[in-house]
């Protein structure tokens, strides 16, 4: 299923919108009054334009990939761009210094985060005005009603994710609110209680969808919301007091997320692709490794260009030839090095950054590298994005003197791609964007075994074993011209009392921090990865300590406790309720 654009003349105010602001970016092509919303094709029309709603995307303000958010202010990435100053809100993210409440820095002032405020409420309202419409009919005039409502339910609650992990503290408010209640409506609810309201979305999809939607790959179903679902149980499970402090670990919530992952696993439903290479390249969308994806598609009539891609616009390379701007989003030192291995083909875990890997150490005969290197990373002479008639060069680096060395890969794709098309001075692609992957499914069912107290460490051992055995299967689309590797790949599985001396809760834990890292590169997880496993702030700061001797620009970069683990409520937000929404602490 491929979103459409549909513009619905609601009776309902979106909320927190200020004044006569836009929220979407795109000209509709149809239109539907409020006297068409009780037939069965405008409800249903309702919920493709919700659909659509998720994915109604642009760089400046994103709701779909979180490259700005949540790999920029990690150790994954950098801003990058054309100066420090070019895209300031994301300097500012990636130090986590001066963060405005009120911009962010930005200009204009719904740039970064308050855009994206107000992008994902506005999809949940169309989730609601959906519910709305859809509850409104009989079950016999429209035999799809209760899927319908379940796939709703599924996307409110994927949008509230996204807001919760962002911010926290957010307002929550389903269909059965007037406007006038909409509005009395606060961002004090307690944190485990707007878990639950989040969880209770994803538990009524998984009550009430089919286990699949053949022919209609685009749509929820009942394994998707199954592992949506453990996904909100396992950062549930990591408890944290108001200060965000984690202060526990919930057992029962652990189970679930087992129980959960066990039964998408155990489905058949879903497998990793036998490439890596496929998670990120045209022609593989909706593959079996694929649990619930954005749909995205080209030159369909809807837009200039179709329903496209955009959030990921600015990552293109601004000296290459075939591309021009803008060269966002640049790996960090310390991710590159983080894929080297040991002799043994293990993880150099407490050492991996002591040396600065560069173009001499990442050859045929250097450094021993995990092969998601070359699937992750620009680097010097390597293929670009499986082409080895394209090697990456280091002219295409904008600022090369600042944030050069290597590039982004994952999000890209060749400009001579059909899924590609310019669109001014920035690009967009129909390649769809994973919200879940299957080997994100192993990982948290290995996670739960590990830090469960009745978990199977042997289990949690196969899963991670999968996900690094198919890593090392995966080398046959990133080699140089000549057939040769580009990089001296070494990695093996895990053998303990052979190349690990031990598989204790410890290193399991380790070791499912790392791959986690390795597989979920640059495509923003890391951050909220930190933050849930309560370690953001002595992992960023380590990482600032060292870097700072390497990048001038993050001289300022200092991470705070109790504070950064969160963006602060949008101060517009605040101000239009009249301060009924709280300020996040330390803003």
């Amino acid at each position: 299923m491929k979103y459409h654009n549909i513009k619905i003349l609601l009776p309902v105010v979106v909320l927190l919108s200020i004044g006569c602001k836009k929220f979407l970016d795109y000209k509709p092509q149809g239109a539907l009054s409020a006297s068409d919303l009780t037939t069965p094709a405008a409800a249903d029309g309702l919920a493709t334009a919700a659909y659509a709603g998720i994915a109604n995307d642009w760089w400046d303000s994103p709701i779909t990939s979180m490259w700005e958010y949540g790999s920029v202010r990690s150790d994954d990435g950098y801003k990058g761009g054309g100066s420090i100053t070019d895209q300031a809100q994301m300097d500012r993210y990636e130090q986590f210094y001066l963060v405005n409440p009120s911009n962010s820095g930005a200009s204009p002032s719904n740039f970064g985060f308050p855009g994206t405020w107000v992008r994902a409420y506005a999809a949940i309202t169309r989730a609601n005005s959906a519910l709305r419409a859809l509850r409104n009919l009989a079950e016999d005039e429209f035999p799809q009603k209760t899927t319908r409502i379940a796939e709703m339910r599924f996307l409110r609650g994927h949008m509230y994710f996204f807001l919760k992990v962002l911010f926290r503290n957010i307002p929550w408010f389903d269909e059965t609110l007037s406007n006038d209640e909409i509005l009395k409506i606060s961002n004090t609810t307690p944190n485990d209680e707007l878990w639950e309201k989040i969880a209770a979305d994803f538990q009524a999809a998984v009550d009430s969808l089919p286990e699949t939607q053949p022919g209609e790959p685009g749509r929820a179903n009942q394994l998707s919301a199954k592992a949506y679902l453990a996904k909100v149980r396992l950062y549930q499970a990591y408890t944290q007091d108001d200060n965000y402090n984690v202060v526990g670990i919930d057992q029962a919530k652990l189970q679930q997320v087992i129980s959960l992952t066990n039964d998408v696993i155990n489905s058949g439903v879903y497998a990793l692709n036998p490439d890596f290479a496929f998670n990120f390249l045209d022609g593989h969308d909706n593959s079996p490794e694929s649990v619930f994806a954005i749909q995205y598609s080209i030159n369909d009539g809807t837009t200039i260009g179709g329903r496209l891609s955009m959030s990921t616009s600015l990552n293109y390379f601004g000296g290459a030839p075939q591309y021009g701007c803008c060269a966002f989003h640049v790996p960090s030192q310390n991710l590159v090095n983080a894929f080297r291995t040991d002799a043994n083909g293990i993880p150099m875990f407490d050492h991996f950054n002591d040396v600065a890997l560069t173009d001499a150490d990442l050859t045929t005969n250097g450094a021993t590298m995990d092969p998601r290197v070359d699937h992750t990373i620009g680097i010097q002479g390597h293929p670009f994005k499986y082409n080895a008639a394209i090697p990456y060069d280091h002219s295409w680096e904008r600022l090369a003197g600042v944030y050069g060395g290597f590039g982004t890969m994952k999000e890209l794709q060749l400009a001579t791609c059909p899924c590609f098309k310019k669109l001014g001075p920035f690009y967009g692609t129909s390649v769809n964007m994973d919200v879940i992957r299957y080997d994100d499914v192993l990982l948290m069912n290995a996670e739960a075994q590990i830090q469960s107290a009745s978990g199977d460490l042997n289990t949690a051992l196969n899963e991670i074993n999968q996900i690094r055995t198919r890593a090392a299967n995966s080398t046959g689309l990133v080699k140089k011209a000549d057939g040769t590797f580009p990089s001296n790949y070494k990695i093996d599985i895990y053998k303990p009392g052979v190349n690990i001396p031990v598989w204790d809760k410890a290193t399991a834990f380790k070791a499912l921090q790392w791959e986690r890292r390795m597989e979920f590169a640059m495509e923003s997880p890391r951050f909220f990865d930190l933050v849930r496993w309560g370690i953001a702030a002595e992992t960023l700061n380590a990482f600032f300590a060292v870097e700072k001797t390497r990048h001038g620009f993050l001289s300022s970069a200092h991470f705070t406790k109790n504070k950064h683990e969160y963006f602060p409520i949008p101060q517009d937000q605040i101000t239009f309720t009249n301060g009924l929404y709280i300020q996040n602490r330390g803003y």
